[in-house]
This record gives structure tokens, C-alpha cells and sequence, in this order.
């Protein structure tokens, strides 16, 4: 059975930067593409990056891009996001996500979720 649990979530002041990590406790994390997807109240889920099997293959929401970094350690089956540069409309409920298909960025594409943590960028 995959479970998916988050970590690292918080408050920080515009500017910061955290880093998330999703560990898979499931015994075929190696063999999924991973992904992140962030919800504010009122929205639909919205993708955040996506990163293939080993890794090779990332990619990103422009909203996102050249400030947040996604990487994943098979060995430890955990799933990271590296976020610089924070800005108020980043703040959201940071989901993991994991599916079968090749990278995607459709919140229908991923098979299984986490429960989310709470990112909190402050004015």
C-alpha cells in the first residue's frame, strides 16, 4: 500500500525559501513519476513540477520556474522541492503526488496523494 506523507510546510517571510520532502513508503518508489501540485481554498488543484523515474526528466509551472527545484532520492524513496524565492501567491497546501504515466501535469494523471502541508509566505 503507497502512502505519501509531506513534510517541511511553515510560515516564512517573502523572499525565503523551504524545502518540502514527500517519503513513499511503498516498496516501488523508483518505479513512479513523481509530481507537486499546490490548492488555495476555492481552487482547483494546480500543478507545480513533475519529475521522471531516475530524475532525468523535470518540469515545471511557469509560475514556478527558476525559483522552485524538484529532485527525488530513489535510495531514501523520498520526493523533494527545493522553493527560493517565496512570493505571497505561492502560499497553498503543497500536495506529492504519484502516478504511472510518463511526466504529467494534470492532477488526473497521478494515482495517489498525500495529505498535504501547509506553505505560508508572508507580505
Amino acid at each position: 500500500q503507497v502512502q505519501l506523507v509531506e513534510s517541511g510546510g511553515g510560515l516564512v517571510q517573502a523572499g525565503g525559501s523551504l524545502r518540502l520532502s514527500c517519503v513513499d513508503s511503498g516498496r516501488a518508489f523508483s518505479s513512479y513519476t513523481m509530481a507537486w501540485f499546490r490548492q488555495t481554498p476555492g481552487k482547483e488543484r494546480e500543478f507545480v513540477a513533475t519529475v521522471s523515474w531516475f530524475g532525468s526528466t523535470t518540469y515545471y509551472a511557469d509560475s514556478v520556474k527558476g525559483r522552485f527545484t524538484i529532485s527525488r532520492d530513489n535510495a531514501k524513496n523520498t520526493l523533494y522541492l527545493e522553493m527560493n524565492s517565496l512570493k505571497p501567491e505561492d502560499t497553498a497546501v503543497y500536495y506529492c503526488a504519484q502516478g504511472s504515466k510518463p511526466v504529467a501535469t494534470t492532477a488526473q494523471s497521478y494515482e495517489y496523494w498525500g495529505q498535504g502541508t501547509q506553505v505560508t509566505v508572508s507580505s
